[in-house]
């Protein structure tokens, strides 16, 4: 049974949240009165300043490589289209979170906001979605840094599982120190990094030229195909998941909810401030890459930013400037991608959905084995493998699903609860939400376009997880964690209402 099987009067979730709450049907009474005490974080660390620092965190190594190749997939005008329509994605789906992360401040995220709307099956299936995303993502960076330090010559060091597990130790041990400092980290990182990129347009926009910006064959036999298409019409859709690159993990800030300071009115700030950087980085990265060197001959780079600045293949002062500061940037993303995983896994296992143990936090309030078994997966994805790009594939799979589950959220709440108070409201409302969930399940379409492989690999993932669920943990639910209590009291307050 789950805990919506028979849902309990008004007073008496009211006077449980006060008390910490007692299981109802389908939760977990087995815990003692301390079981919230031993899985708590440190609360007030992080104003909106760090917040939005974190946001572009999340996303700012997308800025210095990935996103080319969708180059490969539509050419310049297909990409262009493509980053426009996902910028829009974004746009709608963070203002829903806006709205939402102030009505539901926990670290949950999206899987307390689909909790409420959706029902547990809903919370899990967005949650693991998410997980899904925060847990590949990191793998992926990883091995790209050790590509990074290789071709940097840093200290002699080659590409493989030492640069991985070292990458892993460092930061997850940055995490393990406190929240505070994690986030302050990272607010340096992703600084020097954001000023290379401005650096970067500056140098790349003295050599642009627009007739670079189309220099790519034209496939005369795909539909609707041109110079600024070049692949076609199809080409656009193809480029969906590379356009995402510019804004892939945004949507993060939200899990940062229980660490904030007033998170009503920070978290909606630190996300639509964050978006607007990074929509001002995406436009300035794509036209003064594409513009100084030309689009033909950055589509296949790996690292397209530094390559720009060579149009002789000579290296230049500033394009070693810049390859540093790429380095900069996919650890400013390693640090805070971990961040975010562990928050999701924390909630998750909190509220019993998955093994409980893994929500224990350390005397510093961090939420040691949601950060270091996340780490372990991590790691031994990225030695076994050494496959960025794919697991970067698998990754953007879990977020367009996750993507779609919380728009589609937002609107059910709109729907079932228009009197739910709303410190801050999304502007366009249902409208902007369905804009949101429309474009998502578009872009979870297009990745079967470019890597089916990966697709199966996140749907797999996905099964093993429902399997979890539906036969163990929806019967082991914990009802005293706060998103719970939060679906708990709504549920009865819905009765109330039918009386």
């Amino acid at each position: 049974m789950s805990l919506e099987s028979t849902e309990p009067s008004k007073a008496r979730a009211a006077g449980e949240a006060g008390k910490g709450g007692k299981a109802g049907k389908g939760g977990s009474s087995e815990e003692g009165d301390d079981y919230l005490e031993r899985r708590a974080l440190r609360r007030g660390n992080a104003g909106w300043v760090l917040l939005t620092g974190l946001g572009v965190a999340y996303v700012v190594s997308g800025d210095f490589s990935g996103w080319n190749s969708g180059l490969k997939e539509g050419g310049f005008g297909g990409l262009g289209i493509a980053m426009a329509l996902m910028g829009v994605m974004y746009a709608c789906m963070v203002f829903s979170l806006a709205e939402l992360s102030s009505v539901l401040p926990t670290a949950g995220g999206g899987y307390g906001f689909a909790r409420r709307a959706l029902g547990p099956w809903g919370g899990f299936l967005t949650g693991t979605a998410i997980l899904i995303e925060y847990i590949l993502a990191p793998a992926a960076i990883a091995i790209f840094i050790g590509d990074y330090v290789e071709s940097l010559n840093l200290f002699g060091l080659e590409s493989g599982w030492p640069v991985y597990l070292a990458c892993f130790v460092i930061f997850i041990g940055i995490h393990l120190w406190g929240v505070g400092e994690a986030l302050r980290f990272s607010f340096v990182v992703t600084g020097i990094a954001v000023a290379a990129l401005l650096v970067f347009a500056v140098g790349a926009f003295m050599d642009f030229d627009s007739s670079h910006l189309n220099d790519i064959a034209v496939d005369h036999d795909a539909f609707g195909s041109n110079s600024w298409l070049p692949l076609g019409l199809l080409g656009i859709w193809a480029a969906f998941p590379f356009g995402m690159w510019f804004f892939l993990g945004v949507e993060g800030v939200p899990l940062a909810a229980e660490e904030t300071k007033d998170p009503a009115r920070t978290l909606p700030r630190a996300i639509r401030w964050s978006l607007c950087i990074l929509v001002a980085l995406a436009l300035l990265t794509f036209f003064a890459s594409a513009g100084a060197r030309g689009s033909a001959a950055i589509q296949d780079t790996g690292n397209p930013l530094v390559d720009a600045l060579q149009p002789d293949g000579e290296a230049t002062a500033l394009s070693r400037v810049i390859n540093y500061a790429g380095l900069a940037g996919l650890v400013a993303s390693f640090f805070s991608l971990i961040y975010a995983g562990s928050r999701q896994l924390f909630a998750l296992s909190r509220a019993g959905y998955l093994p409980r143990f893994l929500s224990l936090t350390s005397s510093r309030k961090a939420p040691y084995l949601g950060l270091v078994v996340p780490g372990a997966i991590g790691f031994s994805l990225a030695a076994a493998t050494g496959d960025g790009a794919r697991m970067l594939n698998v990754a953007v799979f879990g977020a367009t699903i996750s993507y779609a589950l919380m728009s589609l959220s937002h609107i059910v709440l709109r729907r079932r609860e228009p009197h739910l108070p709303r410190p801050y409201r999304t502007p366009g409302g249902v409208l902007t939400s369905s804009v949101a969930l429309a474009l998502a399940c578009a872009a979870l379409v297009a990745t079967f376009l470019v890597d089916v492989t990966a697709a199966f690999i996140a749907l797999g993932v996905y099964v093993v997880a429902i399997a979890y669920f539906g036969l163990y943990s929806r019967k082991h639910l914990v009802a005293r964690a706060p998103e719970e209590e939060f679906a708990a009291l709504a549920a009865a307050e819905a009765e109330l209402e039918r009386k």
